[in-house]
């Protein structure tokens, strides 16, 4: 599936960045991605946000003219799309508004591109260490690592429109959904290690927690929409990560959140008839 990629290394590449209240990062993020390798086109997709980032964002629209805000209130899936809607480039980039990415991260994603469909780029977690030591869990489907996560991700645009974006019903995990249906529509994810993002972790007890519920909410979203997915982690990986108080925490959350939307669902099918 994959086509001529003659000239992608002239080819626009439109960031779009999915943000609420992150006027405390939206200045450190903007500044390393308005020196990235041109041409590019930055998105940002504002969820009505009360904390000043719109203010922040359009002093740097006046400029730099490639940078482009639009307000749209919706979860982070459905904002994504809106991007992507409004993206000019044949490539479409994405990150978050916790992020800082690395001067050559553009570069990197082209030099990708001219060989793939899909990139996906390390990411290195930045704050209190118990947290950002945990790392992620990978999931494979058919052989292909299906978890790059959304604050370090490229699709060529033709794809997104093929396999319909990302999908507004969940609640995170939209990126692996996203990344599942375009493996299971034949095409490859590579990774690029030099493609380097750097992401804030939560910053608070109360944040870490609400996100590992979260996360195992959305896992199960996942279970449902595609079938069980434990067969696709790698065991013997997620045996070796370093298993102490903080990862069984998360673990232990997580699970809460998993079975929540477990009875969430029945609740809901038996309401339906």
């Amino acid at each position: 599936m994959a086509e001529d990629r003659e000239g992608t290394g002239e080819a626009l590449v439109s960031i779009v960045i999915t943000v609420k209240n992150e006027a405390q990062n939206i200045e450190s993020l903007l500044d390393s991605l308005v020196t990235q390798e041109a041409p590019i086109e930055i998105l940002i997709v504002d969820a009505a946000s009360t904390d000043g980032t719109q203010t922040k964002v359009r002093k740097y629209m006046k400029r730099y003219p490639f940078i482009r805000l639009v307000q749209y209130a919706a979860q982070r899936g459905e904002s994504r799309n809106k991007g992507i809607e409004l993206a000019r480039g044949d490539i479409v980039a994405f990150t978050d508004g916790d992020c800082i990415a690395n001067p050559f991260w553009v570069e990197e994603i082209r030099r990708s591109l001219r060989k793939a469909d899909i990139v996906g780029g390390r990411t290195f977690a930045m704050g209190y260490e118990p947290f950002r030591s945990l790392g992620r869990v990978e999931v494979y489907h058919r052989g292909v690592d299906i978890t790059f996560p959304s604050c370090n991700l490229a699709y060529r645009k033709h794809i997104l429109k093929e396999i319909g974006g990302f999908d507004p019903r969940f609640v995170t995990a939209e990126d692996i959904d996203m990344n599942f249906r375009a493996v299971e529509r034949g095409y490859r994810i590579i990774e690029n290690r030099r493609m380097i993002i750097y992401h804030k972790e939560r910053s608070t007890f109360v944040a870490f927690f609400k996100q590992a519920f979260w996360n195992g909410f959305g896992r199960k979203q996942l279970t449902v929409k595609h079938g069980s997915l434990w067969s696709s982690y790698k065991a013997e990986e997620m045996l070796t990560k370093p298993i102490g108080f903080w990862w069984l925490a998360r673990t232990s959350v997580a699970l809460t959140g998993y079975f929540s939307y477990l009875m969430a669902h029945r609740k809901y099918r038996i309401a339906k008839g």
